[in-house]
């Protein structure tokens, strides 16, 4: 059983919620944290005291593990009275899921701003705010779809921080992350890690910065020394055509666009947000809140169902 918590309110979470349980019917069994009366109207809901009822209850309707929001869900306009329940059912989901009774988290989307200027949200997103809550652990984060895994060596800061921030400690710790992953959560004994440079070109020698010599490639080379298998550094605008991505597992990239971009074209609708190096498996749709369209009964569903899937698929792994 897997525990999804709501996420926005204002945004599609709830819709892709109902259409994920409408179109799984318990393949892969989930229950929501959240308020019920945010759902659409007409989604079957069977509101359960705790998840060892959800299983039972999902046979017929979208188990919901009620949590009290303050007043009716106002569908684009997220609400700052709202913003310190958001946080508390990640909370209260990292606390099922670390309790044993739940099998994975996955989160349906926030919306940071509304959190930050509602609650005092004082993390970039969820993937920080997940390492704080499992005890300060260090995580990576990995876009997964179809046709590709790529993990960000940093995450959320702005570009001009970025060549600061890459320091050879962070990207070693980012390739060791998803080099234990590859092996623990998705079953590949011996990864094959195709690593992006941070300048044009790889840098072209120093020409183009230095950054690859200076930082990524003595990494790369201490890490081959002691037994992985590291493409690299290279250029990223080659690194994700057909016949490159079927040449390594999973790829590293420097800074947040640069791997995103790739997946998102790809794989829009089936990419996966997974949190490496938790102590149990979360995994969340690859896109954001949408209040553009949520309440208009068009959001589709379908990154959330590939969410809940890989989290199934990342815990029978785990398992064996």
């Amino acid at each position: 059983m897997i525990a999804l918590t709501c996420g926005e309110p204002a945004g599609i979470g709830p819709e892709i919620a109902a259409g994920a349980w409408a179109r799984l019917r318990g393949r892969v069994p989930f229950f929501v944290i959240g308020d019920p009366a945010h759902l659409p109207e007409g989604t079957p809901v069977a509101v359960i005291g705790s998840p060892s009822e959800a299983a039972r209850a999902g046979a017929g309707a979208l188990p919901v593990l009620a949590h009290s929001f303050p007043g009716p869900r106002r569908a684009g306009q997220p609400q700052a009275a709202q913003a310190r329940a958001v946080v508390e059912v990640i909370a209260r989901g990292v606390e099922i899921v670390q309790a044993g009774q739940a099998a994975a988290l996955c989160t349906a989307p926030i919306h940071k701003q509304a959190l930050q200027e509602g609650a005092g949200f004082g993390f970039p997103g969820h993937t920080e705010y997940l390492a704080h809550l499992a005890g300060g652990v260090r995580v990576a984060m990995m876009l997964a779809g179809p046709s590709l895994r790529v993990v960000p060596a940093t995450i959320h800061i702005p570009l001009a921080e970025v060549p600061s921030a890459l320091t050879a400690e962070r990207l070693e710790e980012a390739i060791r992350i998803t080099h234990a992953a590859l092996v623990r959560d998705f079953a590949i004994p011996a990864p094959r890690l195709a690593v992006a440079g941070l300048n044009p070109h790889a840098g072209e020698g120093g020409r183009m910065g230095r950054e690859e010599i200076e930082v990524i490639i003595p990494v790369l080379d201490r890490l081959r020394a002691g037994g992985m298998d590291l493409r690299g550094p290279m250029s990223a605008d080659t690194m994700f055509h057909a016949a490159a991505r079927a040449r390594y597992d999973a790829a590293i990239a420097m800074y947040h666009d640069q791997a995103l971009i790739p997946i998102k074209t790809l794989d829009f609708d089936r990419g996966v947000n997974v949190t490496l190096g938790l102590p149990f498996v979360r995994t969340s749709p690859d896109h954001g809140t949408a209040l553009d369209i949520a309440g208009q009964g068009v959001a589709d569903p379908a990154s959330l169902i590939a969410a809940l899937e890989m989290a199934d698929r990342l815990v029978r792994a785990r398992a064996a």
